[in-house]
């Protein structure tokens, strides 16, 4: 018998991941602006400021727009208008299962009750949550970037623990983030599976640590 009650997890990179073009979605944004393409995807990728800002998507690839337009000499780009095109060219539901994740959510279902903690605004999860079929796989879903606070904050944390009826003892927390889901989550007194990517724990202290969706087996198992 398990010691959790519930499940809860992120939802990007860690139940699923965007299944689009990126190269294209990339190259409209340049012909939507009428502008000449400079760069690629993943230096644009690499520009960017940390995570994004759930209410502020355009500030935030337009930040990236800037690096990347000064590293080519682009110097009559707007990357602001770049950065709406992008943002106009991407389909939300355009998503896949990570490896391991149907699995994942069938078994956090034989433990107890189930829940999805997006950071990101309804209005963008919610075609990726229907994509995969989630409002048939799990109990409840949190949107946090419509709360007043989001994860790292515990308030979302709480607001999923009400919702389903467990003490935060008893729930289990699965993430990428470090700062996000791992902080967030021990903040609200939830234990901590942590998908592990590329990055070292560094000062954080997951109780798990997991290299793929798969290993929760074994966590759920203790």
């Amino acid at each position: 018998m398990s010691r959790f009650d519930a499940v809860v997890f992120d939802l990007d990179n860690t139940l699923c991941r965007n299944s689009h073009d990126t190269g294209a979605l990339y190259d409209r944004a340049f012909e939507r602006v009428g502008v000449e393409p400079f760069g690629r995807p993943e230096e644009l990728w690499a520009a960017l400021d940390g995570p994004p800002d759930p209410d502020d998507s355009v500030s935030y690839f337009g930040a990236g727009f800037a690096r990347l337009a000064a590293k080519y000499g682009q110097t009559d780009i707007d990357p602001i208008a770049l950065a709406e095109a992008l943002a106009e060219t991407i389909d939300h539901s355009q998503v896949e299962f990570l490896p391991g994740a149907e699995r994942a959510l069938d078994r956090a279902r034989a433990v107890g009750r189930v829940g999805v903690l997006t950071n990101g605004p309804r209005r963008r999860q919610e075609p990726k949550i229907r994509a995969l079929g989630l409002h048939d796989r799990v109990d409840e879903i949190v949107y946090a970037g419509d709360l007043s606070r989001r994860k790292p904050h515990r308030e979302p944390f709480d607001a999923m623990l009400s919702a389903l009826g467990v003490p935060a003892e008893k729930a289990l927390y699965v993430g990428d983030s470090l700062g996000y889901d791992v902080a967030g989550a021990q903040n609200a007194g939830l234990a901590v599976a942590w998908l592990r990517g590329d990055d070292d724990a560094g000062d954080y202290h997951p109780e798990y640590v997991i290299d793929s969706l798969t290993e929760l087996d074994e966590v759920l198992d203790e």
